[in-house]
This record gives structure tokens, C-alpha cells and sequence, in this order.
């Protein structure tokens, strides 16, 4: 799927667009039993309550693609006859209304997703008239020619909130509030089938997951029995130890600002192109920004194994997952520095008297604490200026 795709369904997840007409769950204890089940009809909650769900199950489709949104893609075999893709089938096809196939999720979410907490398994289905698209790229809300069904499902930890003071204005008195079970926002979910070129695509699904880390791949393939990707955060530290490795020389300040500043204008060339295709990089545009920073002849001979090493040989990597655009940043054992990367040329390493030092570029407007404060070497040149003395003719005669 393509951001935009996205976009379309996570605006149907509201009160009155879709057709989400029951949620289906149940509540898993701390002991990783199912304490309650339930069947509700949307239509029975008030406006308030039905908008505070359809907004937890929306958030089953934010974040970035690739990171937070992960493309799960079955196989020719799996579509064919595999146990994973008929229970995802008989769940949507009988819009959650097959007991044994919601028991058999519930199970294998249970079996997988890292907690101590107790959570709930919320599950909707939605049948979506697609609307035609005219010349213009605008929707034709009476023409369609197809109906996207599709299940949501969310994972979310319900923790238990703090006692507290409260008051009533009904009666202008003040009472304790006791403590309660909230519903949090989804750790992990899916969409299924997949909405590809605004089509259903029973070849794919869409993984959510709040967490960057690693902490529910095993969910994602015990779910799906396909291999998960590698996690955003994985690929950007296995992403900066290639860097590390490729460097110039000394792997210096140099080369990885270059680097940063290289990806991060292909990124925002991709942004202005307006491309509806993901942007990612393979092994040789990777090894190309690397050769155009200055790496090393050396390095660039054996880049291709550490690159298949760290990545696999064929990987694609979304150029989020190795950099944030929006920053730069400098780090010490004692001392981290955050710059925006446009202004990463106000820092630089130098050697003073053999000590390494990093210095920052100060020239007014400077703070400590929220003081305004005048750099020493101001105060010298101002003093100086005001012990020397006035200029004054003198008389020769």
C-alpha cells in the first residue's frame, strides 16, 4: 500500500463513514487467559463512545511506512492453501461471525504478543464502496465498481489509572475519583486484505506497529507465517555500523555530515517529486552516497559483502529507517548536541593544545538557563576598546 491509499481508509474510520456495524474481542488477563468476550453492536454505543473506539482502531493504520507500518506479503502456496490465509479469509469473509476462527486468532495472539499487562483484542469489519476516480483525480462518490471488505484488528494494553480528586458541578462539591481500567492505544494490529492501487489484494496485509524495536516480530510471523522484516530500528543501527566501517580515513565529522546531508536531500527531492511510489534504496545507491562522501577505496571493495551481511542482498531500505531527517545530532559520554541538519556546518572537531574539542559556532543570541549571556572573548574586546585612549592633535611647536 502507498501512503495515499492509507489515507482513503483511515478516513472511513469514523462514526458515520463506515460500515463497521459490530466489534468483535475479547479481554486477556495478566495471566494470558481470556477473562471476558464480547459481540458489540456499534449502533447500541452513544456518539462518544463508538468515535473513542473507531479513533483507537484508526491508529492501527498511523505512522510511517516502513517503519510503523510494516507490508506483509504472502506467498503464491500460502494464498492457495495455507492455514494462516484461510483463517484471515473466514474471519472476513463471515465479517467476524466464524467462533472457531476468531478463537483461533485470539490464540495465536495470546501465544506471541510480550506482556504482563492485560489488554484487549479489539476486531472490525468494514465493507467499503470504492469510488470511481474521474479524469481530474476527483472521487465519484455515485460510481463504483467494486466493494473493499477488510478486517481491522488492535492489540491495546488497558492499564489501570491513578485515585484522585474530582469535582462535581452539579452539586459544587469535591469527591475522590477511584481508580479504573483505560483502554491505551494499539501496541500492534493488522489490516487485512490489503487496499493496493485502491483494489483489494488477498496476497497482502498491512502490520502495525507502535514500537520501532523488535518486541512483536514473533507476533507478526506467528500470525502471518511469513518472515518479518527487519525492524526500523535494527536497520538503522546495522545502518551506522556500515557507515563506521565504509568511512573515510577516520570516519570523521566530515564524512558523516556528508552522508546525512546526501540522504537527506534525496529524501526531500522524493517529497517534491510528488511520487506516489515509496522511496527506498538498494545496495548500489547505498554504496553510491558512501563513494560520493569520500569513502575509502578499500571499504568500497568489500562493501557489497557487509552491505548483504547487515541487510540481506537484495534488501531494500526506506532512508527514514537510517536518519532523521528533522536532525542532527553529536553525542559525548557526558554531553549531546541537537542541531537542524541545515545548520550541522555551525559544529566542528578540532584539536586545541591535543585535546579534541568540539565547538559550536556562537554568534548572538546566546542563553544559559534562559540568560542572555556575552561570549568572554566580547568582554576582553570591548574593555580593551574603552582603555585605549582618545585620539588628540598635538602641537609641535
Amino acid at each position: 500500500m502507498i501512503e495515499k491509499e492509507i489515507a482513503e481508509i483511515k478516513r472511513r474510520i469514523k462514526h458515520d463513514k463506515n460500515n463497521i456495524t459490530k466489534l468483535k474481542g475479547c479481554y486477556v488477563s495478566e495471566k494470558k487467559q481470556i477473562s471476558a468476550e464480547f459481540s458489540q453492536v456499534v449502533g447500541l454505543l452513544s456518539l462518544e463512545e463508538s468515535e473513542n473506539i473507531f479513533k483507537i482502531l484508526k491508529k492501527t493504520l498511523s505512522g510511517s511506512l516502513g517503519k510503523n507500518l510494516i507490508d506483509i506479503s504472502f506467498t503464491t502456496d500460502q494464498v492457495s492453501d495455507s492455514e494462516e490465509h484461510k483463517l484471515l479469509m473466514k474471519l472476513r469473509d463471515s465479517e467476524l461471525e466464524d467462533e472457531e476462527a476468531l478463537h483461533a486468532l485470539y490464540e495465536k495472539i495470546i501465544a506471541s504478543f510480550p506482556t504482563d499487562e492485560n489488554y484487549i483484542i479489539f476486531l472490525g469489519c468494514d465493507k467499503y464502496d470504492v469510488p470511481n476516480r474521474s479524469k481530474n483525480d476527483e472521487e465519484m462518490v455515485d460510481d463504483s465498481d467494486e466493494v473493499f471488505r477488510y478486517i481491522l484488528c488492535s492489540v491495546c494494553p488497558v492499564k489501570l489509572t491513578k485515585t484522585g480528586i474530582g469535582f462535581f458541578a452539579a452539586d459544587s462539591s469535591f469527591r475522590n475519583i477511584g481508580a479504573d481500567m483505560a483502554i491505551s492505544s494499539p501496541e500492534i494490529g493488522f489490516m487485512f486484505p490489503s487496499f493496493d492501487d485502491r483494489s483489494t489484494n488477498i496476497y497482502n496485509a498491512l502490520f502495525y506497529t507502535r514500537s520501532t524495536g523488535d518486541d512483536y516480530k514473533e507476533a507478526a510471523e506467528l500470525i502471518f507465517n511469513t518472515e518479518y522484516p527487519m525492524p526500523a530500528q535494527e536497520q538503522k543501527e546495522n545502518f551506522r555500523a556500515l557507515v563506521a566501517e565504509t568511512g573515510d580515513a577516520n570516519c570523521s565529522y566530515e564524512f558523516v555530515q556528508s552522508v546525512h546531508e546526501h540522504i537527506t536531500e534525496m529524501i526531500d527531492e522524493y517529497k517534491n517529486s510528488k511520487s506516489e511510489e515509496p522511496l527506498v534504496l538498494g545496495k548500489n545507491e547505498v554504496k553510491r552516497v558512501l563513494e560520493d562522501c569520500g569513502a575509502d577505496e578499500e571499504s568500497i571493495e568489500s562493501f557489497d559483502e557487509k552491505y548483504e551481511a547487515a541487510f540481506g542482498e537484495k534488501a531494500e531500505i526506506s532512508p527514514i529507517n537510517l536518519i532523521d531527517p528533522n536532525q542532527f545530532e553529536v553525542k559525548t559520554p557526558d554531553v549531546t548536541i541537537k542541531v537542524k541538519p541545515d545548520k550541522s556546518y555551525m559544529l566542528e572537531t578540532r584539536i586545541i593544545d591535543g585535546v579534541k574539542y568540539i565547538l559550536v559556532r556562537a554568534e548572538e543570541g546566546v542563553e544559559v538557563n534562559g540568560v542572555g549571556i556575552r561570549i568572554a572573548a566580547e568582554e576582553k574586546a570591548e574593555e580593551a576598546a574603552s582603555a585605549e585612549p582618545e585620539n588628540s592633535d598635538i602641537d609641535n611647536d
